[in-house]
């Protein structure tokens, strides 16, 4: 046990040391809200997948997995098809330019939608951030027999460290170094674990087993599981819900990190590159579990034994000493959730909440030096918040506050993102229509609450999705006419955000200095640096397989450290379009119909 301490302590110290490493590139709001747009495709792509995991993905899903098979896995199927569809729409949400989402809500709509959306996520964000953090706290407790609280306020103040001295620049640093550590070993649980079950084609046996047979069915029988779970339609909607948040206006907010167009395209690229990955090598170990150490997983004395199914078989197969590791790269899923999230919402507060504030009070707009300073303490003062939510939870064991958040995310989330995804591909939605979708969109949403309230008979997630597709569609058409009434200064708005959003970004003209050899070398040092501690496992007592399994650990992080070091020292290339003169690119994305 005392080795996993040590892991997991030099491991967190090593997240802050890179926040502060990236601390100096932060000037002004652009900086520490969006890394003054100056991310290299392959950090920003990384942020991005690693913001969309959780330990969720190694407890709920691998219980899923554990449970009832290969089905849930259209949720990531939905993933992978969407990172896909951003190559070719992730270059529009870097064209809006903007700073926040925010700024593409007042933009495409009005400055009353950008205030709607912002205090909805001020109010949601932190909570959400919260629930990871405990729900991250509970798991790490159980296996380092530390009281949750204290997990909580160590983690959380970790994260707070490295947000608030880094902004942006930290959190996509530290989810690269965290996506890097998480790859690298799951790889080998993947590997490992199909060894121990005998290869793919056992593997697949299993599936025909008569003891597993009917659980691992690809799409299962009404009435199998709860709430007709992981049936066709439960599939069918499902996949659309996940697909959709990827295809909306919010989802720019993934992307105005990245320096350029062609980086936008290459971060979605990478990104759905690795969710490929990540889909086959995550999930393949809880199902092995479920195949070799059933008992084992279901003798944990935890409410929910399942959720362990991943942590066993990691516990079983791994070498001496890399339990601590693996734990490190748990925590590393659910922290750069938490910190994307904190450093969105101190954005939004700073760039889109107090400048409306100081224009209604007639005061000039902040200074850079001011606004860097807000960003910091509303880092902290969050930070703290979300700190205090999460011990909450874990003093006051009833409290409906997570079930607060979960039903207000399913009841009022999907009727919020509905008008956002039409405005992508409708040019002709006044801002009038955002609040009629909603309004109707609410619509069955509030039916279920007053269903569920009154103690009628649930309504499944599949069958409210549906209703709440239907009703936001008809919102869409009963708001069309409204286009008519606009005025020519907002048509001309309208008009300008689109035709802004489809015009290629020139990086030497519009950004002009680029911070690309600082990722480089920061980033390839710590990669180094860590890829020689794990080597440094190889002094501890274990088997020859297990120490060759070390060595490629190490050497794999080591040589994608060396990698990005070369990179530093190679030749840097001329800009396409000098700085100064207009962009000739040719790489136009058709707009909307």
């Amino acid at each position: 046990m005392i080795i996993e301490y040590t892991v997991l302590g030099v491991y967190l110290l090593v997240l802050m040391i890179v926040g502060t490493l990236f601390s100096r590139l932060n000037r002004n709001i652009s900086d520490f809200a969006r890394g003054g747009a100056q991310g290299t495709w392959w950090m920003v792509g990384t942020s991005m997948f690693m913001a969309g995991i959780s330990a969720f993905t190694f407890t709920g899903n691998a219980s899923a997995a554990f449970t009832a098979g290969p089905t849930f896995l259209v949720i990531y199927l939905a993933n992978i098809v969407g990172l896909a569809l951003c190559i070719f729409i992730g270059p529009w949400f870097r064209q809006t330019r903007a700073t926040t989402w925010a700024d593409v809500m007042r933009e495409r709509f009005h400055v009353s939608v950008e205030q709607f959306s912002a205090i909805f996520s001020l109010l949601i964000q932190p909570i959400s951030a919260a629930t990871q953090l405990y729900a991250l706290a509970v798991f790490t407790s159980a296996i380092l027999n530390i009281p949750t609280p204290w997990v909580i306020i160590v983690l959380g103040f970790i994260v707070l460290f490295y947000s608030t001295t880094g902004g942006r620049w930290a959190v996509m640093a530290t989810d690269f170094v965290q996506g890097l550590l998480l790859f690298a070993l799951t790889i080998l649980v993947f590997y490992l674990s199909l060894k121990a079950v005998g290869g793919f084609g056992a593997f697949f046996a299993y599936f025909h087993d008569s003891r597993f047979a009917q659980d691992f069915q690809w799409i299962k029988e009404p009435g199998q599981f709860a709430g007709d779970k992981f049936t066709w339609k439960w599939a069918i909607v499902i996949f659309i819900l996940q697909l959709q948040g990827y295809l909306n206006l919010g989802t720019a907010g993934r992307f105005l990190s990245v320096k350029d167009s062609r980086h936008a395209r290459w971060a979605s690229v990478w990104a759905c590159l690795l969710m490929i990955i990540g889909t086959i090598v995550w999930f393949v170990p809880p199902m092995v579990a479920r195949f070799l150490y059933a008992d084992q997983v279901l003798a944990q004395g935890i409410k929910e034994p399942a959720t362990a199914s991943y942590a066993v078989i990691a516990q079983n197969l791994l070498p001496n000493g890399l339990m601590g590791l693996m734990l490190a790269a748990m925590l590393a899923a659910t922290m750069s959730s938490m910190d994307t999230g904190l450093n969105t919402t101190t954005g939004i507060i700073v760039n889109n909440m107090i400048p409306r504030l100081r224009e209604k009070l007639g005061l000039a707009p902040l200074s850079d030096r001011t606004g860097l300073y807000l960003c910091r303490l509303f880092t902290v003062l969050l930070g703290i918040y979300i700190i205090m939510v999460g011990l909450l939870l874990a003093f006051q064991k009833e409290i409906a506050l997570f079930d607060a958040y979960l039903m207000i995310s399913a009841v009022v989330g999907l009727p919020l993102s509905m008008p956002i995804l039409l405005a992508l591909w409708i040019k002709r939605l006044h801002w009038w229509s955002y609040y009629i979708i909603i309004a109707m969109a609410l619509i069955p949403s509030a039916y279920f609450v007053v269903q569920s309230t009154a103690g009628g008979e649930s309504w499944p997630i599949q069958d409210r999705l549906v209703w709440i597709y239907g009703f936001s569609l008809l919102g869409c058409l009963i708001s069309l006419p409204v286009w008519k009434r606009a005025s020519t200064a907002y048509k001309d708005q309208v008009a300008r955000f689109y035709e802004k959003m489809h015009k290629p970004v020139d990086f030497a003209r519009e950004i002009g200095h680029s911070e690309d050899r600082i990722q480089y070398k920061i980033l390839g040092g710590t990669s180094c640096t860590l890829g020689a501690m794990i080597l440094l496992f190889l002094f501890l007592p274990n088997s020859l397989a297990a120490r060759l399994q070390i060595l490629l650990l190490g050497l794999f992080i080591l040589g994608v450290g060396g990698l990005l070091l070369a990179r530093m020292f190679s030749p840097r290339r001329k800009p396409a379009t000098p700085a100064g003169t207009e962009a000739t690119s040719n790489d136009h994305s058709d707009g909307p119909a």
